[in-house]
């Protein structure tokens, strides 16, 4: 049962990836790939959050793994935004292709932690 519940959170956390994705590329038009950075933003500020959660036991372990394991996991894109740095850097944008690879590590890094910071909060 388990193993469904993971399945059915992967794939909403998938198709809320999709929307967002079409949503964002239809207004932003530009070299950065504001959609799938804006993702993993809220995927790893949403991972640090739960964590949290589950680590001051607000959460129990199984709400935690559904979400972070599959809805989180459907949701998040880094193998995108690695393909789209390796785009950036073969069309010769490579101070856009470095630039991506920073934000993409370090933003992704306050997120969490800012999440951690939050959902202690809760506590």
């Amino acid at each position: 049962m388990t193993f469904l519940l993971a399945c059915m959170c992967g794939g909403l956390g998938a198709v809320a990836r999709f929307v967002l994705n079409t949503s964002i590329q239809r207004w932003w038009n530009r070299l950065f790939p504001l959609s799938t950075f804006i993702i993993n933003v809220v995927a790893t500020f949403c991972a640090g959050l739960a964590a949290a959660t589950f680590a001051h036991q607000v959460v129990p372990e199984s709400t935690y793994l559904l979400f972070v394991t599959g809805f989180l996991g459907g949701f998040s894109t880094f193998s995108t935004a690695i393909n789209e740095m390796v785009s950036l850097a073969r069309n010769r944008h490579l101070a856009m292709a470095a630039f991506y690879v920073l934000v993409t590590i370090v933003v992704p890094v306050i997120c969490v932690a800012l999440g951690w910071i939050v959902g202690s909060l809760a506590h």
